[in-house]
């Protein structure tokens, strides 16, 4: 299909979540910036609190704020413990691995919530997902490298399990997206993130440094317009078109780590960040094919507001 054929939302679509890869890479390299000053769970609540009060901002022009509190508060308050357990261990690796590694694993996401489907939401997955899974689970193994000089450190493990928080946190949207409105998804994801993380912190809470006030507006600025600009994509736009667009954020922080912290993945990183995306990519495809002809959900949003952690 020709540009010239492509239909003005789908294009449009794609340019929303093109902006928002680049935001949410924006606000992760913010993250990595602080990551050694304070704790995991400190810089969580940062994070949280920064983006709140400009979605809240964005809530209210749009008129949405009465769809807050008509929500399923259990499924609400795992969230906030898993998007806890997300935030901080993508930061816990940041601080020791350059922010293109930590996407890389961090890739495997969506591939975890296929796998997790399947016991959680009794959905069924067929033989070639299936082999989708475990090839992008051996990109993950390329990345770490167990037995070699990779990522299989405590910091390396710790992004995995982010992502497997991540892919958890995933599948209680499908729960969550049949009765709760998408702006109380996101707000009520910070609010409870930000007190969950803050408690945790507190006992070895840092006061915020005067130089990181900057890093502090990053963040918040950066992590709003990136659900803004998730919002948009993906409601001109489907789901299966847009969410690969996703893969994208590998090239905005490959730049960042070269041009700020002056470092590049291995060789092993790349041949893992290239099999896990080949995975997900095929992913994407099939459940595109699938939905076509009725035999699998086709609505796979990620309604969270959440970056690749």
């Amino acid at each position: 299909m020709s540009a010239a054929t492509v239909p003005t939302n789908a294009r449009a679509a794609a340019l929303w979540m093109l902006f928002a890869v680049l935001s949410f890479a924006g606000m992760d390299a913010g993250m990595k910036w602080i990551a050694n000053d304070y704790s995991a769970f400190q810089v969580a609540t940062f994070r949280s609190l920064a983006t709140l009060p400009l979605i809240v901002g964005w809530l209210l022009l749009r008129g949405r704020a009465g769809t807050l509190l008509r929500i399923h508060w259990p499924l609400h308050l795992l969230r906030g413990v898993l998007g806890v357990g997300m935030i901080a261990g993508f930061v816990y690796g940041l601080a020791r691995m350059p922010l293109s590694t930590a996407y890389a694993i961090v890739f495997v996401s969506p591939l975890m919530v296929t796998a997790l489907a399947v016991p959680l939401l009794g959905e069924k997955v067929g033989p070639r997902r299936w082999t989708a899974i475990v090839v992008g689970v051996v990109g993950v193994l390329v990345v770490l490298r167990p037995t070699g000089e990779g990522m299989a450190t405590l910091a390396g493990l710790a992004v995995v399990g982010g992502a497997l928080c991540y892919a958890i946190a995933s599948v209680t949207v499908r729960k969550l997206a049949q009765r709760d409105s998408p702006e109380a998804l996101v707000f009520w994801f910070l609010v409870l993130m930000a007190v969950f993380a803050g408690a945790l912190a507190w006992p070895d809470w840092q006061p915020l440094q005067r130089e990181h006030w900057w890093v502090l507006a990053l963040i918040g600025v950066t992590g709003a317009l990136g659900q803004v600009g998730l919002t948009h994509a993906f409601r001109l736009g489907e789901a299966s078109q847009v969410a690969p667009l996703e893969y994208t954020a590998l090239v905005w922080v490959v730049l960042l780590d070269l041009f700020v912290w002056q470092v590049l993945p291995d060789g092993m990183t790349w041949l893992g960040a290239g099999i896990i995306v080949a995975s997900g990519l095929y992913m994407f495809r099939r459940e595109k094919v699938l939905s076509d002809t009725g035999n699998v959900d086709a609505d796979i949003k990620r309604l969270d507001g959440t970056p690749p952690p």
